[in-house]
């Protein structure tokens, strides 16, 4: 603001000295362009551009960059009064540019490009809008899929500000009905819509669950132990909070587990950004503002991740431990705090929300290097792995290939192999990139290698939960970025169809819906297939309930007869097939 108050007052100056000048108009058209390119450079963000894609207030059960199990929530989550069906708008003009349909994820989404280059996205919908409906069913049904992804040309699907583009669901991964709703840029990285002038009422502080402080590295010890400990906060009046009074020495860093709350909402969301300081000297910042989808998964790099798996809490790391997210700012050593023998220090760390409400806690530290320090427990064991290198581990008829950069850092890993079985570790470490286990199955009958499939052991039942499996001859190989124990297992069971909502030779003319249930307890559905009369129909499948639904008002069935036929396959290729008579005028 200074350096535009000096521009100003020097054009003033000149002005003044050229007064009744022919430059006279000239700067003053200087003027304005300086003070258009200043202004632009302070606010990068529109803000009156996008409106809201509901027509109801805007009350969030999610925030952006929350923090999810292996990603960022790359949106807000808009409740929908707990309803299926509400209006959702586009929030500009444009056009729509991809829509996805799928059994996860985001389950049917819209995507809609507009003029000034951003894209805004709507997900967990119930359906689109008549006319977008049509596009997708006629592509469903000539490439004979529910699941569908298209990239409409720019003049297919124009829309405007406002204009009618779906009705808001609970398909794909939803947990309940809402809206999914992002804003990313022409890269494809989402932001924060919170950025653009969606207003969302926050006038409360965020809150603070936990705090940990970590010993890092070699003789560095927190209140005379090498083992990170849990400090006691205080609640202060003012909303802030005083953890109590440490010793410590050597390089350590902290941790805190936080949430957020908006006004008018209950659920405890994400917060905006977090810094900290040390003797009032900024040492580390996290900006919560954008990210890209490629560096999602470090997010269990941020977070204590064996703390989550273990007490399923998310403590939210405040130093970089090898962690390439884009997301920090302003560090020195990487967040870590070095304290030596008889020195003080006052910790603070500033949790903001997105409107600026923001909690302190502050931390007293006592550098001590004390006597009888109380050491970690020994994790040290056979397998030591660098984590900048590759490494090839065979034993009997497995073969596990860990990459380079498949860890963050070098480690000891617990390594097991019983018969099929193979143990690696326990899931308390993150993994940058996934490693590739592979089963020689030649001592098999080709009549049982059809059946097995590679399965993670779940759950204290271990559960053998089905792993995506690749088939060579003599070879089950599979892709994984989460260590535990995997096993052969097989799968000679088919699946399960049973009808919902009719019964054989049924009159169905009233009836707007079909519906069957479909099962398979082992390895799981991988597809499925529906006839009438010969001739594929489009049924949706919702993967929580277990449920395939046909729309009689697809028009589809223009007999009075007619023969229903659905083929159901697991993912070993059991298949199952049900048919049914029903009549319908």
């Amino acid at each position: 603001m200074a350096q535009l108050l000096s521009i100003f007052f020097a054009i003033l100056h000149l002005i003044n000295t050229l007064a009744r000048t022919t430059f006279f108009m000239r700067l003053i058209l200087i003027f304005i362009t300086i003070f258009s390119s200043y202004s632009y450079a302070q606010n990068n963000y529109p803000q009156d551009y996008f409106g809201n894609p509901l027509e109801i207030p805007l009350l969030l059960s999610g925030t952006f960059a929350e923090l999810r199990s292996n990603h960022f929530h790359a949106g807000m989550d808009i409740k929908t009064q707990q309803r299926i069906g509400l209006n959702v708008i586009s929030i500009a003009d444009g056009f729509v540019s991809r829509i996805k349909v799928s059994h996860y994820g985001y389950g049917k989404a819209i995507y809609i490009t507009h003029p000034n280059g951003y894209t805004s996205v709507y997900g967990h919908l119930q359906k689109f809008s008549p006319d977008i409906e049509a596009y997708v069913k006629k592509h469903q049904y000539e490439n004979e899929s529910f699941e569908i992804e298209l990239f409409p040309k720019a003049s297919e699907l124009m829309v405007s500000k406002g204009e009618l583009v779906a009705y808001s669901g609970n398909t794909g991964g939803s947990g309940g009905p809402h809206l999914h709703f992002e804003i990313r840029d022409k890269n494809e990285h989402p932001i924060n819509p919170m950025l653009f002038g969606l207003d969302i009422k926050d006038t409360t502080m965020p809150s603070v669950t936990s705090i940990y402080a970590y010993p890092i590295g070699e003789n560095a010890s927190v209140n005379k132990s090498t083992e990170k400990q849990k400090l006691r906060l205080t609640p202060l009046k003012n909303g802030d909070y005083v953890a109590e009074n440490i010793e410590a020495y050597g390089k350590i860093g902290f941790g805190v587990s936080v949430t957020d709350r908006q006004d008018l909402s209950h659920n405890k969301n994400g917060v905006y950004n977090i810094q900290t300081f040390i003797n009032g000297r900024q040492n580390f910042e996290i900006d919560f503002s954008t990210f890209s989808f490629d560096e999602s998964r470090h997010i269990n790099q941020l977070i204590d991740y064996e703390h989550f798996q273990t007490k399923k809490q998310r403590v939210q790391l405040l130093f970089n431990n090898n962690n390439p997210l884009s997301l920090y700012k302003n560090m020195i050593d990487n967040g870590v705090i070095t304290m030596k023998d008889s020195t003080y220090a006052v910790y603070k760390i500033k949790v903001n929300d997105f409107k600026n409400n923001p909690a302190w806690i502050t931390i007293s530290i006592k550098g001590k290097k004390s006597d009888g320090i109380k050491l970690k427990k020994d994790n040290t064991t056979a397998l030591y792995l660098y984590a900048n290198e590759s490494k090839q581990l065979k034993d009997g008829n497995i073969t596990v290939d860990f990459f380079r950069d498949t860890f963050y850092n070098n480690l000891y890993l617990d390594y097991n192999v019983s018969g099929d079985t193979l143990t690696i570790h326990k899931d308390i470490v993150p993994l940058k990139k996934d490693f590739k286990i592979t089963f020689d199955i030649s001592k098999f009958s080709d009549a049982d290698k059809d059946k097995l499939y590679i399965a993670r052991l779940i759950g204290y039942k271990n559960y053998p939960g089905y792993n995506f499996t690749e088939r060579t001859e003599n070879t089950l190989s599979t892709r994984t970025k989460t260590l535990g124990t995997y096993t052969l297992a097989f799968d000679t069971t088919k699946p399960t169809i049973t009808p919902i909502n009719f019964k054989n030779e049924q009159w169905l003319s009233n009836y707007r819906y079909l519906k069957i249930k479909i099962d398979d307890d082992r390895s799981g559905i991988s597809n499925y297939r529906a006839t009438i009369n010969g001739k594929w129909v489009l049924m949706e499948y919702d993967y929580k309930t277990n449920t395939l639904t046909h729309d009689f008002n697809d028009g589809c069935v223009t007999e009075t007869k007619n023969i229903l036929k659905v083929i159901v396959t697991d993912n070993v290729g059991n298949n199952s097939t049900f048919e049914s008579l029903f009549y319908r005028k």
